[in-house]
């Protein structure tokens, strides 16, 4: 099994070398036999009849990766959280839960985007549960494309507010909640992304691994092979 696991990569309009290196990672080198995407794929979403170009691009893009064989799995993030089925139908890919168990270098493991270890944040945890219900969404997608365009712009800004006044440590995910999702799910190995920092945590239930995320100079991939794991960067010309 050659398996890639990447999130964060916050794709729009305003991030053609993020894009261009993630069509480069799937076309122009050797294809794995599965990629693992754990939220965060788009900077937003307003809905799975997203028309932009942007989305029919992607949506291209996976397609054919899906095509060539390469299994696809795709979390929603804190970023995405509308994608739905008709998406991953539309890429031929699986779409992930919240919390989803699998085997990783042969060891029992959980993937998740990773907003929900994020417990200190008790105000993000309020708009979590907001944008997640389903009465939410259903009234969101009740509302034309370009209505959503404009709350999800809003959203992104009133986000952007609310991060610069908390506390780095508050952003970051919470201890205890690792722990507990790991032993009440009975892991030894928890991968996830959100943060933004990299790290591989040895803990005493087993390891938990961060993705990094994409900018336009570098990007982030954990690599399994066999029982191998590898977290890499790698440069984004």
């Amino acid at each position: 099994m050659h398996r890639l696991f990447i999130s964060d990569l916050h794709l729009s309009e305003e991030t053609p070398k993020v894009e261009a290196a993630l069509a480069n990672l799937l076309l122009d080198n050797p294809l794995p036999d599965s990629l693992v995407i754990l939220g965060d794929f788009f900077e937003a979403w307003v809905g799975d009849d997203d028309n932009a170009p942007l989305a029919n691009r992607l949506r291209e893009l996976l397609y054919k990766t899906s095509q060539r064989g390469c299994e696809i799995s795709i979390a929603r993030g804190n970023r995405d959280f509308m994608l739905g089925q008709r998406f991953a139908d539309d890429v031929g890919a699986s779409l992930l839960d919240d919390e989803t168990l699998i085997e990783i270098a042969k060891k029992p493991a959980v993937v998740l985007h990773g907003d929900t270890l994020c417990t200190d944040d008790t105000d993000y945890q309020q708009f979590r549960a907001m944008v997640h219900d389903a009465d939410w969404q259903a009234e969101m997608m009740n509302k034309g494309l370009d209505e959503r365009r404009e709350l999800a712009q809003q959203l992104r800004a009133l986000s952007i507010d609310a991060a610069s006044n908390k506390p780095e440590d508050i952003m970051d995910v919470n201890s205890e909640a690792v722990s507990a999702l790991m032993a009440s799910v009975g892991v030894s190995i928890m991968i996830h992304g959100h943060t933004h920092r990299p790290a591989r945590h040895l803990l005493p239930l087993g390891e938990r691994i961060v993705l990094g995320d994409w900018s336009e100079t570098s990007g982030w991939l954990l690599r399994e092979q066999g029982d191998s794991l590898t977290l890499e960067q790698f440069i984004i010309h």
